[in-house]
């Protein structure tokens, strides 16, 4: 059997706290009429991928994100807490512009990407960095020589990314984290590489590109 798998990693559909640019960590929101409808579309597109296994984070628009792609495929979809989004402690439920308002400090260390901080009561990036590629690469070893499916958050497809081009946590972001979008990665026994970022092909121009959902 090969040892290698090849992953299809994927964002959750958009949800109105998108929209509305307010964090949404780890509290449990919902996919709009945008984002189911981003869903089907991508299950659709995935209907005659040979996927062997769904995992999808346990948080709502991840795991109804998930289970189009299940309906179109016939694979049941599997809970992995292991891929939820980072949790943003105290940042969570306020927009963008009620941190830099009232926690200016605590907003220069996250727009910095300082690998250590983290808000009150949630996760570092490296804590972040740390529990997402060992979820990822512990299902991706699993399924050696088989197409698996993996469907997230904007924060796990970042880190998915950065591990696949050996990027720092630090550098800049230059690449799409786009709704629904298709991102696929090849696991080895040494680690993923990217083979394509970004297909959203099968959706119109309406997704929207967050780092906080």
């Amino acid at each position: 059997m090969s040892e290698s798998a090849r992953v299809l990693a994927i964002r959750h559909g958009e949800t109105t706290w998108n929209v509305d640019t307010r964090i949404q960590g780890q509290l449990d929101v919902g996919l709009n009429d945008t984002g189911r409808w981003q869903a089907s579309r991508l299950g659709q597109a995935l209907a005659e991928e040979p996927v062997s296994a769904i995992y999808a984070s346990d948080l709502g628009r991840a795991f109804e994100t998930a289970q189009h792609v299940g309906q179109a495929t016939g694979v049941p979809v599997v809970a992995e807490p292991g891929l939820r989004e980072r949790h943003f402690g105290e940042f969570q439920g306020k927009t963008f512009a009620e941190i830099e308002a009232v926690l200016p400090e605590q907003a220069r260390l996250w727009r910095t990407r300082d690998p250590n901080f983290a808000p009150a009561g949630g996760e570092s990036l490296l804590q972040l960095r740390e529990r997402v590629v060992a979820t990822a690469e512990k299902l991706a070893a699993r399924h050696a020589g088989e197409l698996i499916v993996l469907v997230g958050h904007g924060g796990v497809m970042d880190v998915l990314y950065r591990a696949a081009t050996r990027l720092s946590i630090q550098a800049p972001r230059t690449w799409a984290l786009g709704n629904a979008a298709i991102n696929r990665l090849l696991w080895t026994p040494d680690g993923f590489t990217l083979v394509g970022w970004a297909d959203t092909q099968h959706l119109d121009d309406g997704t929207l590109d967050e780092t906080t959902a």
